[in-house]
This record gives structure tokens, C-alpha cells and sequence, in this order.
């Protein structure tokens, strides 16, 4: 997914649009991790990008879009970038003490 999302509308209240906003980015999330995996793969990871544009995003973990969503919402912003991709996962052996 690589979309500039709007955080303006004339038919939406700015709260509802937000909540429109991560409602479609979680329903992403949700249907890329469905997908079938393939062989030696344990889990669906993500590489996201987010800033105001495609020029200025940074890397940042899946778990803090919507903190990154609402510090731009604070910010007054009326529109950001995302870039997200789905990629292979693997697990890591856990260290015995």
C-alpha cells in the first residue's frame, strides 16, 4: 500500500475521518496477514513508511501508526503519507538462560 490519505473531508467530522483512516489501514494489515504463507515462512512481518510525503517518510514499526497518525492530527495536518509492504517473517530462537 502506498496512499497520501486526506484528513480533510466536507462530508466528515475530522474525528470520523481519522477513525476512517486507521479503520482502512487495519483492514489492510488484517487482509495481507490472511494471505497464504509460504514454505520456511513463520508470520507476515511489515516495512512501513510514514511522513507528510513520499519524500520526506521515514521507517517505523507497524505497532505505532496510529500514535503516528495522531501526532499528525495534533499537528493540524491535512494529509500524510504511508507506505506499507508486507514481508517474510521468521522467528528467532529463544536464548535458555
Amino acid at each position: 500500500m502506498k496512499k497520501e490519505f486526506k484528513l480533510t473531508d466536507v462530508k466528515l467530522a475530522p474525528a470520523r475521518k481519522v477513525d476512517a483512516v486507521k479503520h482502512e489501514i487495519n483492514k489492510y494489515l488484517a487482509r495481507e496477514r490472511r494471505k497464504t504463507l509460504t514454505e520456511g515462512v513463520d508470520y507476515w512481518d511489515f516495512e512501513v513508511k510514514f511522513g507528510k510525503n513520499k519524500e520526506s517518510a521515514a521507517a517505523l514499526h507497524v505497532a505505532e501508526i496510529n500514535k503516528a497518525i495522531d501526532a499528525e492530527v495534533k499537528l493540524d495536518a491535512e494529509s500524510f503519507y504511508i507506505e506499507i509492504k508486507a514481508i517474510p517473517g521468521h522467528k528467532s530462537a529463544k536464548v535458555k538462560k
